[in-house]
């Protein structure tokens, strides 16, 4: 692999693009379209997420020559220097882009998001609740990020419907190397039942618009609901991987399902394009070597 591929690796490049549909969540909820400058501002959560992936392996380089010699840290390919100057890059590059997308009301949220993630990546993720909780107020944030300052609360919803999801699934990868358990995994496929709920109940509109969120509820379910579902049979560390790899793809039918859902259709649909795009790129022999998590 390149050194531009180790940095991909580090940053875990296919699960940025999971991020890229908060802000749009948000901004759909609070009534703001996405265009103008306003387009800098996916690239602004992607940014801050790949800093937040690079100082994650910074943070963690000690246990992953432990558990995952394999990452670019243990095995030599990036230095820990590099990681963090990385990390600290992508965190001025992704408040810049905040910025300029949203000024002021966006860069007040933009803020404590960044503070979030480097809290979590260096403290709390350390802690298995508290470090879940963590991460689901990192993603309720970015979708915060989205509707800005001032114009926060008809975005709460889909702020806590994505932290919500991101909690679960922060729960489950904690088993990734030992394994999980029942309770927990089975907790996590509850709570994917639940987000589905909540994302239909506060729907309403025409019916076409119904139908559309029911759509993108349901392809977030399968998304990642029957691989929870196996890991809560069977919690082997192999099962709760493939959920935790499962939940984070799921976010972006999620996100486009939430975008339906406050009446931005032609966000959801650039949403199943990120998705679509997604699959393109785990299908390349080169790609797969790149983890989500």
């Amino acid at each position: 692999m390149t050194p531009f591929g180790d940095y991909l690796e580090l940053v875990r490049a296919p699960a940025v693009l999971t991020v890229l549909g908060d802000t749009m969540a948000g901004g759909a909820a609070a009534g703001r379209v996405l265009s103008g400058r306003r387009l800098w501002m996916p690239l602004a959560s992607a940014c801050l997420y790949a800093g937040g992936m690079a100082l994650n392996d910074y943070a963690d380089r000690d246990v992953d020559a432990r558990e995952r010699p394999q990452r670019p840290l243990p095995s030599g390919r990036v230095s820990a220097g590099s990681a963090l100057a990385a990390a600290s890059a992508l965190t001025v590059a992704g408040l810049g882009l905040c910025a300029v997308a949203g000024g002021r009301r966006a860069l007040a949220v933009g803020v404590p998001l960044a503070g979030s993630i480097w809290t979590y990546d260096l403290i709390a993720k350390n802690h298995t609740l508290i470090g879940a909780v963590s991460m689901g107020s990192c993603r309720a944030l970015d979708v915060l990020m989205g509707a800005g300052a001032g114009q926060m609360r008809p975005a709460l919803g889909a702020a806590g419907i994505m932290g919500g999801h991101t909690v679960a699934v922060t729960l489950l990868s904690r088993g990734e190397v030992e394994g999980t358990d029942t309770v927990t995994a089975s907790g996590v496929a509850a709570t994917t039942g639940l987000v589905a709920a909540a994302v239909v109940a506060g729907s309403s509109g025409p019916p076409a618009r119904m139908l559309a969120v029911l759509a993108a509820t349901a392809a977030y379910a399968a998304r990642c609901g029957p691989a929870q579902i196996r890991a809560a049979r069977s919690p082997a560390a192999a099962n709760a991987l493939a959920a935790t790899r499962a939940g984070i793809r799921a976010m972006i039918p999620l996100q486009a399902a939430l975008a339906v859902r406050y009446g931005h259709p032609t966000a959801a649909g650039a949403l199943v394009a990120v998705d679509v795009l997604g699959k393109i790129l785990r299908s390349r022999p080169k790609a797969r070597k790149v983890s989500e998590s």
